[in-house]
């Protein structure tokens, strides 16, 4: 038995912490959840339905949120993408993007996917004291290389554990986690006056394309655009710390 969207999509409402939607093979949206709805301040379902990324979001986030959905549409499925969201009436939170074409008879008909919100690391597992002293090491060094078998050595596991134990505790791999470290420190050093290549070595980047990649694959935008967004908003926008709801 088939589900179809317009009964998932009522179901989604009840999730507070997961962005649901559906979009057809223009990038219009055909069906969003309620979090969705109130995330980008608006008062109704309607307001969303038939219109794309780029007239929603601000355009530097469209523009790269509409280039995503292309790439699902060519057939591409985009798994756990570590990401930053920034609404029009709420802090930027942290959440982790899944994507895939929608089929029918064998063709791409349009884009489904969901976003869900980071949790709070699970405080209650066993090698939680453990990961915290990796989470501490990468807080205090994620400007040099950090390798993985380092990381391992520190929480006394194997690497396949420490995976394994990272997406159970904090729900990312160490690398994801490596990254989020380095772009949360980006974006607060963007709201000074120093180079982006200065930052981006400061923050552990091999060198500028490589920062400006990561950056706008993580925030949607490049580090550029983001400064000029940043200096025309509250400063929650450079300080910002992970999004836990």
């Amino acid at each position: 038995m088939k589900i179809s969207a317009d009964e998932l999509e009522p179901l989604f409402d009840a999730l507070p912490d997961v962005v649901f939607f559906v979009k057809d093979t223009q990038g219009r949206y055909t069906h969003a959840n309620l979090t969705l709805v109130r995330r980008l301040g608006l008062a109704q379902r309607s307001e969303i339905i038939g219109r794309d990324v780029t007239e929603l979001f601000p355009a530097m986030m469209g523009g790269s949120y509409a280039a995503q959905d292309r790439r699902v549409l060519a057939g591409e499925v985009i798994e756990n993408q570590l990401e930053v969201h920034i609404f029009n009436n709420r802090a930027p939170g942290w959440c982790l993007t899944c994507k895939r074409p929608l089929l029918s008879r064998g063709q791409v008909r349009g884009v489904v996917g969901i976003s869900r919100d980071l949790g709070q690391p699970d405080g209650r597992h066993p090698t939680y004291d453990r990961l915290r002293r990796v989470m501490a090491h990468m807080q205090a060094h994620y400007g040099e290389t950090i390798r993985v078998h380092t990381l391992a050595e520190l929480a006394g596991l194997s690497v396949a554990q420490l995976e394994r134990h990272f997406r159970r505790v904090f729900q990312l791999t160490p690398q994801q986690v490596l990254t989020k470290v380095r772009i949360e420190a980006a974006m607060r050093q963007l709201d000074g006056d120093d180079s982006m290549a200065a930052i981006g070595m400061a923050c552990g980047f091999a060198d500028h394309s490589a920062f400006s990649r990561q950056f706008k694959a993580t925030v949607g935008m490049t580090p550029s655009k983001y400064r000029a967004l940043a200096m025309g908003q509250p400063k929650v926008l450079a300080s910002r710390r992970p999004h836990a709801s």
